[in-house]
């Protein structure tokens, strides 16, 4: 009988531990789903995006063949430009538009004076907008025709004086076509875009201009310098020491071969520092 009635209590109390466990208030919740916020929520600052024409256009320099270049005016005129956080890292190389977890847009068409300032002058402030905080780790823009002021019409116009052997060339270069540039990561001494909750960050858009004309400071077999037109082929088109041209007139005046090379450099003066842009034609 003593026995019979230990094993009924036994039954009774593993049956009443499963029923608990079961229902148990102390069983684990489902955790809820995780979703990445944001960089946005951690907080807003200024984001500023500048135009940097490097030392060539605020100090002059020499081209590949030898002449002394000084600039007055180097217009170009942005649209679109667009800062990007992207996941993962934008490469220009590759095939593919940045990924980007936020962006950030400047409205309107800005027209900038890269020879603005001294020859210390720093980069050209284009325009600064509130961002959330993050990684800015890729830059867009697209070069068009500016609207109004001097080199309307243009997107890029370059006036200045040339120097070589006694002789002197007054310019200005009024070029086409209109083109956008898709770019990573700035390459340089010190690392842009990393913009922190309250305080400020930049980006550039950097111009080569050394793709242009060359440099006489790079070896004569540097790619630089292969690739470049130089000033020479400009220089024999002037008259009086005056050279006033736009693109249609240099399709018409200058070899077919050196006109050709200048429309492939074109696309390569935008970087991001020496970073390397993914460059289109807009227009012809």
């Amino acid at each position: 009988m003593n026995k019979k009635f230990v094993i009924l209590v036994n039954i009774v109390l593993i049956g009443t531990g499963i029923i608990q466990g079961c229902a148990s208030p102390e069983a684990p919740q489902a955790e809820a789903p995780t979703t990445k916020q944001p960089t946005g929520e951690g907080g807003e600052g200024t984001l500023q995006i500048r135009a940097n024409g490097e030392d060539f256009v605020r100090q002059g320099f020499v081209s590949k063949d030898g002449w002394q270049m000084s600039f007055d005016h180097v217009y170009v005129t942005l649209a679109d430009i667009t800062a990007y956080q992207t996941e993962p890292p934008y490469e220009a190389e590759q095939e593919g538009e940045p990924q980007a977890k936020e962006t950030v847009e400047v409205e309107g068409v800005k027209t900038i004076d890269l020879a603005e300032g001294d020859e210390n002058a720093e980069p050209i402030l284009v325009a600064e907008v509130p961002a959330p905080a993050g990684r800015y780790n890729a830059l867009s823009w697209e070069m068009v025709d500016s609207p109004e002021g001097a080199a309307q019409g243009y997107p890029l116009w370059l006036q200045g004086t040339a120097l070589k052997d006694g002789q002197t060339v007054n310019f200005v270069l009024k070029i086409d076509p209109e083109l956008a540039f898709t770019c990573g990561d700035f390459v340089g001494e010190n690392r842009k875009g990393i913009l922190e909750a309250g305080s400020t960050a930049d980006l550039e858009a950097t111009f080569h201009f050394d793709h242009l004309f060359g440099d006489a400071d790079t070896p004569a077999d540097d790619s630089l310098n292969t690739g470049a037109l130089g000033f020479q082929p400009l220089a024999t088109l002037a008259q009086n020491g005056q050279l006033d041209v736009d693109t249609e007139a240099l399709k018409e005046q200058l070899s077919e071969a050196d006109y050709n090379k200048l429309l492939e450099i074109l696309p390569s003066l935008g970087h991001v520092g020496e970073g390397h842009c993914k460059e289109a034609k807009l227009t012809s």
